[in-house]
């Protein structure tokens, strides 16, 4: 029970520090670094998706049809798109590139309050919280670790982002640390609340909830590197970054699994 209290200060911890970075100096001006980052975070996402959490979800929830997992996994990336599309959204990467302007193209601009924005950002932290208090439920420690690793270095660009943002669209400093700490308390908050209600669940059904925690993996880590790849100047660059943390974070299973370290599967 100790972990889950110690998954959840760190993803609280790395938050606020990612996200008031921007508030402390200028650090907002290292934009190549951000999207450096952000690429590989998404990289190591993405393989966290497709490598941990899908094939265990699939694994645990193994007694429902084939329907219902595919589903579900649709379920998760699909709510994403529509918050997405609706303006409560996670991208918070494209809102602070309009200011900066240096692809060369334009983003979407959402037209939204920026608390919404902040909802946005934090539904998504809330899914990760989700992913980690499910692992954790279902008695996997290595797994749990292992999305909990991939969870801090995205939260890290991501917060960073929204940080940048904030300050752009606020002058007052309590109105920016208001809103990185409302996105930093979601994760932590649902791995703990995750953790204790499913206590008592059947696998079966936190399987189903690893796999839509998945499938908003799947969503994030594609969306979050898109804008990049389509342009021609950071496409390969971006490209590169995102085979470059789904590298790392493959050879890691690999010498994980090697070591009798990862416990996947019933």
């Amino acid at each position: 029970m100790a972990g889950v209290w110690i998954l959840a200060g760190l993803t609280l911890v790395i938050a606020l520090v990612g996200g008031l970075l921007p508030v402390l100096g200028k650090w907002e001006q290292n934009q190549k670094l951000l999207h450096k980052s952000t690429s590989i975070a998404a990289g190591v996402l993405l393989a966290s998706a497709l490598l941990v959490i899908l094939p265990e979800g699939f694994s645990l929830a193994g007694d429902s049809s084939h329907l219902l997992m595919g589903g579900i996994v649709l379920s998760g990336f699909m709510m994403m798109l529509i918050l997405e599309g609706s303006g409560i959204g996670h991208a918070i990467h494209e809102e602070h590139h309009d200011h900066e302007g240096e692809h060369g193209h334009t983003h979407v601009h959402h037209q939204t309050a920026p608390l919404l924005l902040v909802l946005g950002l934090s539904l998504h932290a809330a899914a990760d919280g989700l992913a980690i208090g499910s692992a954790m439920a279902s008695g996997k420690t290595a797994i749990s670790a292992i999305i909990t690793l991939a969870v801090i270095l995205h939260k890290v660009p991501a917060a960073f982002s929204l940080g940048v943002f904030s300050t752009h669209q606020n002058d007052e400093k309590k109105n920016v640390i208001r809103d990185v700490v409302l996105f930093s308390l979601a994760t932590p908050l649902f791995i703990i609340l995750s953790f204790f209600m499913l206590q008592n669940i059947a696998h079966e059904t936190i399987g189903l909830l690893l796999l839509f925690a998945g499938g908003t993996f799947l969503y994030v880590s594609t969306v979050d590197t898109l804008p990049d790849i389509h342009n021609t100047e950071t496409g390969k660059a971006a490209m590169l970054h995102v085979v470059l943390g789904a590298g790392l974070l493959a050879l890691a299973l690999i010498i994980a699994d090697y070591s009798g370290i990862l416990e996947m599967g019933h």
